[in-house]
């Protein structure tokens, strides 16, 4: 909703520091408001970060940017009308970008079991990730999955009763891990890493908030190949949020890397 940019450019930089924000879907109006008071500091880009060096490069910049990259909040993955929401009869779709690649039921409807229980296992970590295939695969041969209530349906089939969350929804970690695989989430993130540190000048940084272990992975394998070259991890260990901010849901799984360049680029 713009407030990792607005607080960099409260922050960092005086009047010549900006924003580029790249984003999938066309900024949202929460969003635009939110920022409108940085006038022409804040430049909204439609685009994914996976090719964050050739937008950076092919833009005449007045200055280096203080870069806030973002993806779908909550808010804009519930209203999208995508699929991402538990609720309702929406169409199976989850794509980030609605004109790339194949939606959430193509590619569920093509899956080999063993393939979705690797999946559900990789992405979203999921415990009972075999089951969950296995009763997706039996359904489609009955009627394929067309919505999120579908998925949701053969989610609860699965696993049983006795297992499921107090705290989070019984699908939470499948549609995750779904998401995650229609998006090519950790590809677009191991592509853009190297990017965003060739970018750097020296002393400059670059920070990734991931909100899964899996994607907190990719950033630490990336920052580690890179300390060779001439850049440092400025803590052993992700930061985490403050007690307080621990109710949020997003903010209780939080984990802030931050990647420094020590060397003239």
């Amino acid at each position: 909703m713009g407030g990792h940019a607005e607080q960099l450019l409260e922050t960092a930089g005086g009047e010549s520091a900006y924003s580029v924000s790249i984003e999938t879907p066309k900024p949202s109006r929460a969003r635009r408001r939110r920022l409108e008071r940085f006038g022409a500091r804040v430049v909204l880009v439609r685009g994914s970060f996976r090719h964050l060096r050739a937008i950076a490069t092919t833009r005449a910049w007045s200055g280096p940017p203080r870069c806030c990259w973002t993806r779908l909040s909550s808010y804009q993955l519930d209203e999208s009308g995508r699929g991402f929401s538990f609720q309702g009869e929406e169409p199976l779709d989850m794509r980030f970008d609605p004109r790339e690649g194949d939606t959430a039921a193509t590619l569920l409807g093509r899956l080999a079991a063993e393939e979705i229980e690797a999946l559900l296992a990789r992405y979203g970590e999921e415990r009972h990730a075999r089951r969950i295939a296995r009763v997706l695969v039996e359904q489609r041969r009955r009627s394929p999955l067309r919505t999120a209530a579908d998925l949701v349906s053969v989610v609860k089939r699965a696993v049983p009763r006795a297992a499921w969350s107090k705290r989070t929804h019984v699908a939470t970690r499948t549609f995750q891990a779904v998401r995650m695989a229609v998006n090519d989430e950790p590809g677009a993130l191991a592509e853009a890493l190297p990017q965003a540190a060739a970018l750097l000048e020296r002393g400059g940084r670059v920070g990734v908030i991931s909100f899964h272990s899996g994607e907190d992975r990719v950033v630490k394998r990336a920052f580690r190949a890179l300390e060779d070259s001439g850049f440092v991890e400025l803590e052993p260990s992700p930061v985490t949020a403050a007690r307080g901010d621990r109710r949020e849901p997003a903010c209780r799984s939080a984990r802030l890397r931050v990647l420094a360049r020590r060397e003239a680029a």
